[in-house]
């Protein structure tokens, strides 16, 4: 069903594909305007057009964030990008007042209205949330040129011609800031994507500068050298200025000029995204430790230790159903999430049973599905990494297994470990081969081939010499790939794997071996740990000393007879908080990117054409301005309140578009709300039966309602569980059943209490069964099928859902 809605929002959504970006539109279609739109110039007088130019610019910021979020895509953060669309479609839909982006599109152009919706909409759900970068990149055309059809029928010919000039040049800024991250290739692609289009626009023709320095920006970033291509970049950023204030007049150049500035701002705040990964991978990577955990609980129970294997084992997994790794591979693949826990399940059950068979066909069960749920997670580069850390977990066993006198079930483990490298298992060995082919060969033929042929002749000192190589390779491949973040997760799985290294150690008496399991990986760390020590240190000193504490204890307890398997079990907290607090305060390179980009752009303005145009059009609105775009930049730097110094920076460019059209006090700001064109008074909508205040105890699941999306988006219960739709962010929500997309036999369900899906959506217009901040909707499914529903105010940008209920 959803599959078939966003189809007919991509039929919308292409509405003008073919006419072209602004001034390449058939006479035909003008005449059209001219009959339907009172408002339309028809080019020939580009003066006194006022706020109408002011909001024709601020349409170009939107264009802008629809190809910010495809950067994100083609940055290989599809994720972070339909993030982007969402918040931009939300912003759209708040953008209200007579001035406001969204009311002035409407009454402009309904059919560019509707076809920048529906292809933003696309752009998040078909294209970035589908992973599928080309059909979002074609999403954020048909929206872009939807804007700009509305463009020119709102303000003329010669008008819409500076804004698409300025509109490619927030194109080449982009480029600019994805050097700036380091992200080359993404770069390149991203400008030779905008080169093409202004291209066959005919904007080009105006601006032979900018071709040329776009142009040798492609070539730089193809080449890999990113100081080149950003100063390319940036040079045709300037050139497309410059054009447009030869294609209108003073003011319109002037507003749309500052509208670029305020695109800089959205692509730092996009590049913020691209500091490293986040919470995806921080689950992603705590998935990786269980796969290490269970391996360890089944290597023991093959030295005879079945008891201690099958405690070990409910050790490791006690604290997995109230851990946020649960749920988020329930959300990101339900069909892992079962198949794990049943393997899970299975595993103790060998395990206590002294089962070997069973085992280890239950491990198998366990390890491709948590392999599943990483990959649904993060996937790519990420996966690699954190299967470098299971493959260095996994060779610690191996170790193990040999100084046991086990030399038969360690060539077992490592040949195991070499097929699966061979395999590409999670994407591993090409990432490596790709990253250092000095280093894949070094990692493969000279020391694990060579550590297999070792151990089968029980040469201890080759063994020795060929497993430190190994771990040497695959700890410089993870700091070569991931950064800091991504060693983090790596290593998380690592450092957990040798605690409970240490309590199987313990397990079969070998006390002096499993404290010097605890010590030799306390000192792998303080030696770096690929960069781990000092971005732990750096991110959270408390979390840092912690993890280093328990650690320690895990050797304390081994070497004094204590409880070692309950040390690791602390360790293993300790180290997932680490992990947490690296990937949360770490910083890391788009972060970096983030502030060089709005110091960049503060630069630029000192030095550009508007600057003057804006102090003596209005003091007050440039000293606001200027103070907000300085204070940003140094938020960014400085890692605190950049979010806030973003939205104070994106209404100080709004007022000053409205200031250098002559229009300050017609700028959409809400001073007492601080929302554009909102009078923030969310207390004259209503919710109607079954919206309480908070969620209720007895909810057997919650559903989040966050800015444009449902998590989980689909959802399984029984026939009798109840559903709470919680607000978790964003403006008010509803929760409203397509009457078609539910079980024949089941009455119709909707907030706010409605009979059928035409009530549900006229009762919104009136107010009516909304969902708002800390509140939720209350809903107890009792006939089985697929129950599908939606958001009415955030249809149109793919809030949509889908209850399964079984029998």
């Amino acid at each position: 069903m959803r599959h078939q809605r966003r189809d007919l929002l991509r039929s919308i959504g292409a509405v003008g594909i073919g006419l072209g970006l602004a001034g390449c539109s058939s006479s035909d279609d003008e005449a059209e305007n001219d009959d339907e739109n009172p408002t339309e110039d028809d080019g020939s007088d580009d003066s006194d057009r006022g706020p109408e130019a002011a909001v024709a610019a601020e349409w170009n910021v939107y264009r802008a964030r629809l190809y910010d979020a495809v950067a994100l895509g083609e940055a290989g953060d599809a994720a972070a990008g339909a993030r982007v669309a969402g918040e931009t479609f939300e912003d759209f839909e708040n953008a209200g007042g007579e001035y406001g982006a969204h009311e002035l599109l409407e009454r402009t152009d309904e059919d560019a209205y509707e076809g920048f919706e529906g292809g933003l909409g696309a752009l998040r759900t078909d294209g970035l949330e589908d992973g599928d970068v080309a059909r979002a990149r074609d999403a954020a055309d048909r929206a872009s040129e939807s804007l700009a059809d509305a463009q020119e029928a709102l303000t003329g010919e010669d008008a819409a011609t500076a804004l698409a000039l300025q509109q490619y040049g927030a194109r080449a800024a982009d480029v600019a800031a994805l050097t700036t991250a380091g992200r080359t290739d993404a770069a390149a692609s991203v400008g030779q994507s905008a080169l093409d289009d202004a291209e066959s626009s005919g904007v080009t023709d105006r601006a032979e500068d900018f071709a040329d320095a776009l142009s040798g920006a492609v070539e730089a970033a193809n080449g890999g050298d990113a100081e080149a291509a950003a100063e390319e970049a940036n040079a045709a950023f300037s050139a497309a200025m410059a054009a447009s204030y030869d294609a209108t007049d003073e003011e319109v150049a002037n507003a749309g000029h500052l509208a670029a500035f305020g695109a800089r701002g959205r692509d730092a705040a996009a590049l913020s995204a691209l500091g490293g990964p986040g919470k995806a991978f921080g689950h992603a990577a705590a998935l990786t430790v269980y796969r290490v955990l269970a391996s360890d609980a089944r290597w023991l129970a093959a030295q005879g230790a079945t008891d201690a294997a099958a405690t070990t084992a409910e050790a490791a997994f006690s604290h997995f159903e109230a851990a946020d790794a649960h749920d988020a591979l329930e959300a990101a693949d339900d069909d892992a999430y079962e198949g794990f826990e049943d393997g899970l399940g299975d595993l103790q059950s060998a395990l206590a049973d002294g089962d070997g068979s069973a085992a280890d066909e239950a491990l198998a069960a366990v390890d491709e599905n948590l392999r599943a749920g990483v990959d649904a997670l993060v996937g790519g580069e990420p996966a690699a990494v954190l299967q470098s850390g299971f493959f260095r977990a996994r060779f610690a066993d191996v170790l193990e297994l040999y100084r046991l006198g086990a030399a038969d079930a360690a060539v077992a483990v490592a040949r195991g470990l070499f097929e699966r490298f061979e395999a590409d298992e999670a994407g591993f060995h090409e990432a490596m081969e790709e990253t250092d082919e000095s280093l894949y060969d070094r990692f493969e033929h000279d020391h694990l081939e060579k550590l297999v042929e070792a151990m089968e002749e029980e040469n201890d000192n080759g063994v020795e010499s060929h497993y430190d190589g190994v771990q040497s390779a695959l700890l410089e491949f993870e700091a070569a790939v991931g950064g800091d973040r991504l060693v983090a997760g790596a290593e998380t799985s690592f450092f957990a794997g040798r605690a409970f290294d240490a309590a199987a150690l313990t397990a079969l008496d070998e006390h002096d071996r499993a404290s010097a399991v605890a010590e030799d990986a306390l000192a792998v760390f303080e030696a770096g740990a690929g960069g781990y020590h000092e971005a732990l240190e750096t991110a959270d000193h408390e979390a840092y000393e912690t993890f280093e504490d328990e650690l320690a204890a895990v050797g304390e307890s081994a070497s004094s007879g204590g409880d070692v398997l309950a040390a690791a079990e602390r360790f293993h907290e300790a180290a997932l908080v680490a992990l947490d607090a690296v990937l949360t305060n770490g910083g890391g390179g788009g972060t970096d990117a983030a502030a060089r980009t709005m110091q960049d752009a503060f630069s630029a303005f000192e030095e550009a054409r508007v600057h003057d145009a804006l102090e003596s059009a209005d003091a007050e609105a440039y000293e606001t301005f200027e103070d907000a775009l300085e204070n940003y930049a140094a938020a960014l730097e400085e890692g605190d309140g950049a979010s806030e110094a973003a939205a104070a920076y994106a209404d100080a460019t709004l007022r000053a578009q409205f200031a250098v059209v002559g229009a300050p006090d017609d700028a959409p700001l809400d001073e007492s709300s601080g929302e554009n064109g909102d009078d923030g008074d969310e207390q004259s909508l209503s919710g109607g039966p079954n919206v309480v205040d908070g969620v209720p105890d007895d909810a057997d699941h919650v559903v989040s309602m966050q800015r444009v999306a449902y998590e989980p988006e689909e959802l399984t219960v029984a026939a009798g569980d109840t559903v709470a739709f919680e607000h978790a962010a964003g403006e008010p929500h509803s929760v409203t059943a397509y009457g078609a997309d539910i079980p024949d036999d089941a009455a119709y369900w909707a907030s706010g209490g409605f009979e059928s899906e035409d009530a549900a959506r006229k009762g919104w217009e009136n107010g009516e069964g909304a969902v708002q901040s800390g509140q939720s909707y209350v809903r107890t499914f009792e006939t089985a099928g697929e129950h599908d529903y939606f958001c009415v105010p955030h249809e149109r940008a793919g809030m949509e859902g889908t209850i399964v209920v079984e029998e």
